[in-house]
């Protein structure tokens, strides 16, 4: 993974004169293309004044988590520890909410504007133990761009 040229196209996809939500598709569709190993990627954001998130933008597979209250899965704790979250081995999380069968990993990054939590970035990986740091810090880059435009 060369995170340079990553970072550079997605800088260039976030000063196009596209929409917040076409940036943010273009984004999904980039990094789920160019990194073998993104199988689902996504944005979920806080549903106005409701303790829950709500699917925005995403690419792969279709899933019937559309809404997910704080607190529950991987992007629902991420929602109110304000932390990244690495699961390597999904089957190893009680409180996992499985979005297929193919999943194996997961890794969420909270997205911050003005010091809150309004969403985050999540991806699925069909592959164990597959997350790396550059994983991280690539993802938290998008994030920090990303809060930038909203």
């Amino acid at each position: 993974m060369n995170i340079n040229i990553l970072q550079k196209q997605v800088d260039i996809i976030i000063a196009s004169n596209s929409s917040t939500a076409e940036k943010l598709q273009s984004i999904c569709d980039y990094l789920e293309n160019e990194i073998s190993y993104y199988d689902w990627v996504g944005f979920y954001f806080k549903n106005g004044d409701k303790e829950e998130l709500k699917l925005a933008q995403y690419t792969g597979e279709e899933t019937e988590h559309t809404i997910i209250p704080f607190g529950r899965g991987i992007c629902g704790q991420v929602a109110v520890s304000n932390q990244n979250f690495v699961v390597q081995d999904v089957s190893a999380q009680d409180n996992y909410i499985s979005c297929g069968w193919k999943v194996k990993s997961e890794i969420v990054i909270p997205i911050f504007v003005n010091g809150e939590n309004i969403g985050q970035i999540d991806i699925d990986s069909h592959t164990k133990n597959t997350f790396t740091a550059k994983d991280e810090e690539l993802l938290e880059y998008i994030c920090k761009k990303i809060s930038m435009i909203l």
